[in-house]
Formats: structure tokens, sequence, C-alpha cells
């Protein structure tokens, strides 16, 4: 059978997806690690989107005369538009390839940055930010779920290395943004954003115009539904799991990430303290996700994931013991160290369990799962501190949904090795 032949019965019937499918020479090829710097590149471009609000919030409320919480409501949407376009720029991805979904991401971001820098009120501008989160999502779980398909040996590293660009982005663009703020303004500088974001994203895509070789390859499918089968569970059992893994994962993860900065202040050490341990996170955030593509390359993601959870699970105790300066960056340096390969490990094991097909769509539900699990996490935390006066119960919260997670990954491990025994 041709390649043609192999992909046709998921070759969509319209023009929007005419583009010509590559051949599968190109799987882990030199066009394949060029493809990959272009995706970490629009990642790093597009996620501006989910980091520029945290910058220009004091100047968005000064400027609208409003209280903090009405303030942060831009950044609530953000995330739900970014959970919700997950879910569906990663359908598109599977139906007409990654072109489609990145091209309407950044004309999302363009004209979301543009709408929010003319908006007249807070509900406006918070409408806007819904629109950038929607836009932004194209360009993090639909590339990871892309690039999986142009790697088979080195597939860890490449999803790991493409989830880079969200961290990257949350390191070079925040300073930039600020400094335009302070000189021109944040109006113009939204809006420069936005006219930035189209003017990159676009010509960007014209590198990525092929279609993946293995993304309706019947091999690959095989390979997913005998892994499945290996586990004794039907595909829609084990995305339940998964949804609740991401959830419970992220839900410890948010523990110390939304609330660094205020434990800092509680304990007198002042926020600025904990912003740069924060920072520490994401830095050594960027490191883990690197690792942890090589080591998923050798022992799988779901051990890979197993292993980050377990060593987070000990980052939130280690906060329960020690509290002074030095101890506080030591160990939020190693909670960004242990905690970054998580979220990249859920495109790794739909990988490797579902049809190359439904990727895109399937990681954009975890990875819902993920922000839902920040959402429900940084709320409780704050809630829990309100109510016994300390984070102390917070972080033992924490412990409690990573055991979640690591139960799930242990139950998977487990019962994939068991059946393979016994076949």
């Amino acid at each position: 059978m041709t390649a043609s032949g192999e992909a046709g019965h998921g070759r969509p019937k319209d023009g929007v997806a005419s583009l010509a499918y590559a051949p599968v020479s190109d799987i882990d090829s030199r066009y394949a690690w060029m493809r990959l710097l272009v995706a970490l590149a629009l990642g790093t471009i597009g996620s501006v989107g989910m980091w520029s609000f945290v910058v220009a919030l004091p100047a968005v409320q000064a400027d609208f005369g409003i209280a903090r919480g009405e303030a942060s409501l831009p950044y609530t949407l953000t995330m739900i538009g970014f959970g919700v376009g997950g879910i569906v720029m990663g359908r598109l991805a599977d139906r007409f390839g990654i072109v489609l979904p990145v091209v309407i991401g950044g004309i999302l971001l363009g004209a979301g940055y543009v709408l929010s820098g003319f908006a007249g009120g807070i509900g406006q501008f918070a409408l806007a930010q819904g629109l950038l989160g929607f836009g932004s999502a194209a360009t993090f779980g639909p590339l990871m779920s892309d690039i999986s398909h142009w790697f088979t040996r080195r597939r860890g590293i490449a999803v790991a290395l493409t989830s880079c660009g969200n961290y990257l982005a949350g390191t070079i663009w925040p300073p930039i943004i600020q400094y335009f703020i302070s000189t021109e303004g944040w109006r113009p500088t939204q809006i420069g954003i936005g006219f930035i974001c189209v003017a990159t994203i676009l010509p960007l895509m014209l590198l990525m115009r092929r279609r993946a070789p293995s993304q309706h390859s019947t091999a690959s499918s095989a390979t997913a539904a005998g892994a499945r089968a290996s586990l004794g569970i039907s595909s829609n059992a084990l995305m339940v799991l998964l949804f609740v893994a991401g959830l419970a994962c992220c839900v410890a993860m948010s523990m110390p990430q939304a609330h660094i900065v205020a434990y800092c202040g509680d304990l007198g050490y002042g926020p600025a303290r904990g912003a740069e341990m924060l920072s520490m996170m994401l830095g050594f955030g960027l490191i883990s996700r690197i690792a942890g593509g090589f080591i998923a390359d050798r022992i799988g993601g779901v051990a890979t994931l197993l292993i980050s959870s377990g060593l987070q699970g000990v980052a939130l105790f280690l906060y329960l013991q020690y509290d002074g300066l030095i101890s506080l960056y030591v160990i939020s340096a190693l909670f960004g160290l242990f905690q970054g390969s998580i979220v990249p490990m859920y495109a790794i094991i739909i990988r490797e369990y579902f049809p190359p097909r439904e990727a895109g769509t399937r990681l954009g539900f975890v990875l819902m799962a993920t922000l839902v699990g920040m959402a429900l996490g940084g709320w409780m935390s704050g809630w829990i501190f309100d109510l016994t006066g300390s984070y102390h119960a917070a972080f033992l919260n924490g412990l409690g949904w990573n055991l979640v997670n690591v139960s799930v990954m242990i139950w998977l491990l487990f019962r994939s090795g068991r059946r393979v025994v016994h076949a």
C-alpha cells in the first residue's frame, strides 16, 4: 500500500487541508528537527497570551478604577478560553493538520490584543482576554501533538522541547511587556503585541505545511490499540483516569505556584522574595521538561510521570518541614525541577495509548483537566488558608491530591505490566 493509500481514509474532503502528507522517511529526519525548532518558536510567541495580563494587571486596574478581585476576572476568562481552545484546536489539528488551528490562533491573538487595547471597560477587556486564551491554546497542546507524529526514537525529548515554548514565553515576554507598559502605556502595548503575533505566527506556519506522515498510520494505530488493550479497560475509562490524574497533579502543583509570593509575605520575607522563587520554579521547570523527555524515551510516559509526580510530593513535604529563606529558595528550585515534566508527559501517554488521528482532541481534554486543577487548587489553597490561618493544611491538601495522581500512574503501570506478563 502506498503512503497516500494508507492515509486516504482520514484525508479531509474539502480544500482547507489539501496539503500533501510527508513521506514516512521524514520521521526523525533533519526536517523533523527543523519543524521542532519552528514549533518551539511558535509556542514562545503564541503563549504570550498566557502571561501578558499578569504584567498588565496593575495598569489595567488603575485605568479602569476597579478593585483587585474584579480586575482578576480577565485572567479567569483567559484560563477558560485556553482550556476550551485546547479541545477545539486539538480537534481541528486532528482533522485538518496543524496549519489551520495555528493560523486561526494567530489571528485570534491579533484580534484579541487589538480589541483589549480599545476596551472601554473591564467586561470588554475580560472578553478579549478570553479570546486571547482561546488563540494561545493553538500553540501549546496541538503543537505537542503534531510534533509527536514526526518522531519515533526521540518522541519524548521532541514533545518536551516543544512544551518549553510556554515556559520560555513566561521568561522572555514579561520584562519586555513591562518596559513598554511603563514607557508607552498598556493600551499601545496590547495593540503592538497583537500585530507582532500576526506578523510572526503566520509566516512561520509556511514552514509547517506538510501533513504528518504518521497522522493516519495503520501501524501506529495498531500499536496504540495493543497498548490500551494491555490495560484491560475501555478508551473512555482510560480518558477518565487521565482526566482525574491531570486534575489531581495540578491541584497539588498550584499550591506553591499560586501562593509562594503570599506565603513569603506571611513569613516576613516580602513578596519580592516570593516572586524570585516563582521565577526559579519556571527556570528549573525548563530543565525538568527536557530531562523528562530524555527519560520518557527510555522508560515511557507513564513511568516518567510517576517519577515526576512522586518527586513533586517530596517537594511539597519539604515545604511542610522547612520555612527558612534559604530553605525555601532550595525547595522552590527542587519543586520546579520535579514538576516541570509532568504536563508534557500526558502528550506522550496519549500517543502511547490512542490512535494518532485522535491525539490532538484527547490531549486537549487532558490539558483542560490540568487547567481546572490549577484553578481549583489555587482557590482551594486560599480557602484553606482563610479557614485555618496558615498554609500548613494547604500543603497537606496538595500532598493528598498528589497521591491521587501517583496512585493512577502506579495502577496503569502495574496493570500494563501484569497483563503483558500473563499474555
